[in-house]
Parts: C-alpha cells; structure tokens; sequence
C-alpha cells in the first residue's frame, strides 16, 4: 500500500506521503526548541510552504524527540480540494461506525519511560512564541478520555503547558468535550483517567477538532471516516485506549481538585495577550513512544496553520448538516481563511429559498436559532448567508459578497443569549461578557434572491464578456507575454 493511500490512517505514512508529494523539509542541523523550530514553523505558515521535520533537535536524548511542524497547515501543492475533504467529513455522519480492533502491542510499546524517571522539564519541550508562559509539549497531541460509564470515548484536541516535573497544565473548557468529560468525572468525586497521543493518524487528529455530538465515541467515527477499523493498544497504567501506531503516549489522571496557571500562549487568532488563567493540573504516570519519536508542532498564530485549516472548516461541515438536517437550503459551508476560524460561510440553494416564501429576517433567525445553541458554532461567532453564484471556498468570493451585499445593521441579526469563545480577542479583550454573546448571521443575499432571482450580470472574466473573445484572449495569453494561468 502506498504511503498516500495509507496517510490517513499512519502519521508516519503521512510523513511519507509528504516526503512523495516534495511537500516535506528534512533539517539535520541541530535546532534548538526553544523558539528556533517554532520560528521556523511559524515562517512555513505565512508562506504556505513544506513542512519542517526536525531531526537533531538540541537536548534530545536517545532519540527522544524529533518535532514535525506544521503538520495540517496548506501546502502550495495541495492534492485535496477543501470540498472533497468537507463532503467526506459530512458524508462520515451517517455512515455506521466501524468500531476499533484492540491489539496487545503496538509501535507505541517499543520504549517507555516510568513515573519515577519522568521530568518533563529536562526534554526538549517547545517554546512556541516569545511571551509563551511556558514550553508547550501539546500543540497538536490528542487528549483520550472516557465518562465513568464506559460508555463514551471521547478524543479531543487541547493545548498544554508544562508545569513541573511531572506534571502539565492544560486549557479546558467547556462545552468542550474534554471539559464535558472532567465533569462528568468531578460528579463521581474521582480524578480523570487520562492520555495524552502525539503522532496519532492524521483521520484521528482531524476527528479530535470535530465538535461531534455529545455520546458520540470518536474511534468508530474515525473507522466510518477511514474506512477500516482504528487499531487500539491498552495503555499501561490505566485502561484507556490509545491508537498503537501513535509516535508518544503519555498516561496519568487530570485533577478534579488541582489547578495551576496556564498561558499566556500565541492563540489561533493571532494574538498573545498577558496573562495567565488557573486551569487543570495533568499529572503523567509513564511515558511511552516507538522508536525515533516525532512530535508534532502546531505555531498558532496568523494565516495559515493547523487551527485555520481544521477548527474553522471542520466546524462548518457540522453546521452545514445541522442546517440540512433541518431542512434549510444550505449546500455548502466553509470557514474562510480569512476569517481566522471566526466566520462561517453558508451557500443557500435560492431556488428553494424562493419556495420557502420567507424573508429575510425569518430565514437568518431560523439559521441563528439552530446553529448558535448547538456545540458546532463554539468557536464561530459570525454567519454569512451567500447565494448560488459564490464559491464558500474561495476568500474572494465570500468577502466580495459580504462587502457589497450585505447591509451593516439592516442585514445583520445578533444573539446575545449564547455561550461565545473567550479567546477571541473582541470577547475577552472586547467590550462585553467574554464567554456569551457576540454572535451574528449577516444576510449576503440580495433582495431578489429572495423573491425573483438574480438580476446582475457580474463584471468579471468569466461573466462579462462572449465565449469567442475569452478563447481567444486565453489562447494568446501568454504569448502576450503573461504568466502561465493555473
């Protein structure tokens, strides 16, 4: 099986298929982790280039770290159309799960570490960005965590800070699932069993930034994605299960009682404010890892990393089936780019809107009403309703018909009464709460889409000029002497 068939189920396929796809930077150069690789990383973001492996990363003993940075972040050479990847994630939802084949070892189990020979403060944890409050371990690890029950696994993504020694401090928060989880934890009066996966398969990572619905367990999720049950191993010093193929694990229990100061931290939004807040204290019992580990490393910050790529599109495949499932027009759903994982754009089918016999008011609070009191639109605090000219996918599409079709304050309608992202720097450093509100769908349709249809031409390329006059325009443009058009 190739490297690229078998991406998505093997972070180390992955990294092959990077390799094939000339979209990896092998560096043996000794780097340093404290802000080196993270400068690096941060660089390739802007720019949209390779992935930086880091093989000789300084204080690394007995291969225990190499850092791959920037593993979900855009590629100039990028394969997959943003589409294709968003219909298959809806298409996962109703597809049965294919639940995990439990193995008794796996690459994970080649090496481990014991509790009494942990220091977490001597291994080459990652400074991210200058005013970091600490070296970040977890930028883009998988937290694995399961209710007392039994019955729901669940896995998500949360950053965390190194603390002590032994112990890490992580951002959780609710509705979160990892914050629903230590809940349902604190209700039984017991300290959270836990684990940490590094270098999961990448269809796993993905599943972790999803906001699926409460109950669902992410393992047969993954499978349905996939295609192919996830191989699970049971970790060691409790009985959760993490994927074998995973590149570290590390095992422990997250405090129902403890906390300790986490933060400041370059957020996905693009700022670093001051300021740390008291959140969870994880304490790791063992560490395991195969051989010749690779952590993977996500520098948050400005366009374009894993945070815009995953949190903001992964959010809009669940808001565009929440719509569907409620029988609203909605065909397609993607977060902008631009948008830093804020805004979502919706593409309304304004045939069958036409039918709805709706207005305009009517048709955004409907949208309002469902999607910003469900878990999907956590981190989306704007909607942008766009009609069937307007490609989602494309950030000038969406912005042009938002500058120029969307009215300020007549075609926006707020809510107030929901719960709103505290790291987005209009709400925690805005005026207003910082966990509610802040929210608004803005009516990009125009007032004809409404009731009769389109009634412009569009003054571009493609729209304002014949069919024989673009040919010929095309067959002679580089002749002209332009550049090669993609």
């Amino acid at each position: 099986m190739s490297a690229t068939r078998n991406a998505s189920s093997s972070f180390r396929s992955f990294i092959d298929a990077l390799r094939e796809d000339d979209d990896l930077a092998e560096i043996n150069v000794p780097i340093d982790a404290n802000l080196e690789a993270a400068a690096i990383t941060r660089l390739v973001c802007e720019t949209d280039d390779k992935a930086p492996l880091f093989n000789n990363i300084i204080g690394a003993k007995n291969g225990f770290f190499r850092i791959l940075g920037a593993p979900g972040s855009l590629r100039r050479t990028r394969k997959d159309s943003m589409r294709d990847i968003i219909q298959r994630i809806v298409k996962a939802n109703d597809l049965k799960p294919i639940e995990p084949t439990i193995v008794s070892t796996g690459p994970v189990k080649e090496n481990s570490i014991e509790e009494e020979d942990i220091d977490l403060t001597a291994i080459p944890a990652p400074m991210v960005h200058l005013s970091d409050g600490g070296r970040y371990i977890n930028t883009f690890g998988m937290h694995v965590l399961r209710s007392p029950d039994g019955k729901w696994t669940n896995w998500s993504i949360a950053r965390n800070m190194v603390n002590s020694e032994k112990t890490l401090t992580g951002a959780v928060a609710v509705p979160q699932h990892i914050g629903r989880m230590l809940e349902l934890w604190k209700a039984e009066g017991r300290d959270c069993p836990w684990a940490l996966a590094f270098g999961v398969p990448p269809a796993a990572i993905m599943a972790s930034s999803l906001p699926l619905p409460d109950g669902v367990s992410d393992p047969g999720y993954v499978g349905a994605l996939t295609g192919e049950p996830v191989p699970l191993v049971k970790c060691d010093t409790n009985d959760l299960l993490v994927p074998a193929n995973s590149e570290i694990v590390f095992e422990g229990t997250i405090s129902i009682t403890e906390t300790g100061p986490e933060g400041p931290f370059g957020e996905m939004h693009g700022y670093s404010f001051p300021g740390a807040i008291q959140f969870p204290v994880f304490h790791v019992k063992k560490i395991t890892y195969r051989n010749n580990p690779i952590l993977p490393m996500s520098a948050a910050g400005r366009l374009t990393d894993e945070t815009q790529t995953m949190v903001g599109p992964l959010a809009a495949a669940q808001i565009m089936k929440l719509c569907q499932n409620d029988g609203l027009p909605i065909v397609d759903a993607f977060a902008p780019f631009l948008g830093q994982s804020v805004w979502v754009a919706l593409k309304v089918n304004t045939v069958k809107l036409r039918a709805m016999k709706t207005t305009p008011k009517e048709f955004s609070e409907r949208i309002g009403n469902l999607v910003f009191h469900e878990k999907a639109s956590f981190f989306i605090h704007r909607i942008i309703l766009v009609g069937d000219d307007i490609d989602v996918y494309n950030d000038k599409d969406v912005f042009w018909a938002f500058s120029t079709r969307c009215r300020p304050g007549t075609d926006e309608y707020y809510w107030e009464d929901v719960k709103g992202f505290f790291l987005i720097p209009f709400m925690e450093q805005g005026n207003g709460p910082a966990h509610q509100g802040g929210k608004v769908v803005s009516d990009a349709l125009l007032t004809a889409e409404y009731a009769t249809g389109p009634n412009w031409e569009t003054a571009d390329f493609e729209h304002a000029y014949p069919q024989h006059i673009k040919d010929k325009v095309l067959e002679n443009w580089e002749a002209m002497g332009f550049s090669k058009l993609e």
